[in-house]
């Protein structure tokens, strides 16, 4: 079964798109060369794929995850097989010296894309992996994109989320902080960026978490009140692509909704799941019966799953990817929607945010509330909700 009947759709969203631009996508690629920050992450590989197949004449991974950079490589090699242009990956930490370094030897890119990011709701439970958070989303990203106008790079693309729009959790409101650095630089340096859903299976995600739940025989849970947009690695990897190839200064792309992107829950995907592997899901009523029936039930072709509702910090009600306040251009694509961007943001106000963290970290002290209420004065309309709890306390 594949990824897209178990998300409950018959055809990929972008195929008519990337066929009308593929002579344009090709031509470009394979003249130009790239850089792909984070790109052992899921999100990475698959822009990293959709690169590589074009034949590009330089294309360089950066990535801190050595195993994921292996297994890259090993799945282009496997898939792809070997380009005339330069690929090398390398196993470095955007933060570090060493990345510095690394671009200082070379750093000569046409396009520089940034796919590193923390990404979990759940990093906003401890006021440490909150900060690193930070860092990862918003100071990694300004420090690359300077670096990006001091080498004289043509375009910087960045993800973004859909969880930007009108945030509710830290996570989103960081990336909505880090349009707001990427809107101060776009005077000297051209970017675009992308808004979009959940990647299904993408590494640390739920329904990845399925996967390693079958394989350690234990129990499947999923909320049973949450639902949510899906797209495939592959049409994170497209939409990516597009954005950073045809996206004009300062757009951020999105999937239209159709009939074939819409709302499905975990729970829903965890039924058709697995009945694909030809079990029957057994609801049990609490954590302690699941953990038992999953030592006798999977014998009789059935599989524990616990389905509740969803109390933690920084769920969304809803999805959305752009707000009533943006200007959206809809037409120019089958598939993907633009929004269209004027330089907006307050200037004092992102100075402001990068002296109160300097300080916190200089002070090597700060608490998670000192950084919330930092964000609610970057972020007036912030939606954060503090419910106590958190999906780390949960199975």
């Amino acid at each position: 079964m594949s990824i897209l009947s178990l998300i409950g759709r018959n055809e990929a969203l972008f195929t008519a798109d990337i066929n009308a631009h593929e002579n344009d996508l090709k031509k470009i690629v394979s003249t130009s060369k790239f850089l792909v920050i984070g790109g052992a992450g899921s999100i990475g590989q698959a822009v990293t794929k959709e690169i590589f197949k074009r034949a590009p004449a330089k294309l360089h991974v950066v990535d801190i995850s050595e195993n994921n950079m292996v297994e890259l490589v090993r799945d282009i090699r496997s898939s792809y097989g070997y380009i005339d242009g330069d690929f090398q990956t390398f196993a470095l930490d955007i933060g570090s010296v060493e990345y510095d370094a690394f671009i200082e030897a070379d750093g000569q890119y046409d396009y520089v894309l940034n796919l590193s990011a923390l990404k979990h709701v759940r990093s906003e439970k401890d006021p440490f992996t909150l900060m690193r958070m930070i860092n990862v989303n918003i100071f990694n990203t300004d420090k690359t994109l300077q670096q990006s106008i001091d080498k004289g790079i043509k375009k910087y693309f960045c993800v973004s989320t859909d969880k930007a729009a009108n945030p509710v959790n830290m996570m989103g409101a960081s990336k909505r902080i880090m349009e707001m650095f990427l809107m101060r630089k776009s005077k000297e340096i051209n970017i675009s960026t992308a808004r979009f859903a959940n990647v299904a299976f993408s590494d640390g995600s739920l329904l990845h978490g399925f996967n390693q739940r079958i394989q350690k025989k234990q129990p499947i849970v999923a909320p049973n009140d949450i639902k949510r947009y899906f797209v495939t690695p592959q049409e994170s990897g497209e939409l990516c692509l597009m954005s950073c190839i045809f996206g004009e200064n300062r757009d951020i792309f999105f999937p239209k909704l159709s009939e074939a992107l819409h709302l499905i829950s975990f729970a829903d995907i965890a039924v058709k799941y697995l009945e694909n592997l030809g079990y029957e899901p057994h609801l049990c009523s609490s954590e302690g019966e699941a953990r038992e029936l999953v030592n006798t039930l999977p014998q009789q072709g059935k599989w524990p799953c616990l389905f509740t509702a969803s109390d933690t910090t920084g769920e969304k009600d809803f999805e959305e990817f752009f707000t009533n306040s943006e200007t959206l251009d809809m037409e120019r694509f089958d598939n993907l929607g633009v929004i269209k961007n004027e330089i907006d943001y307050e200037p004092k106000l992102v100075e402001l945010f990068e002296q109160e963290i300097t300080k916190m970290k200089i002070n090597k002290h700060w608490s998670k509330r000192q950084v919330v209420d930092l964000f609610f004065k970057m972020l007036p309309d912030f939606g954060h909700k503090e419910t106590g709890k958190y999906l780390d306390g949960k199975m």
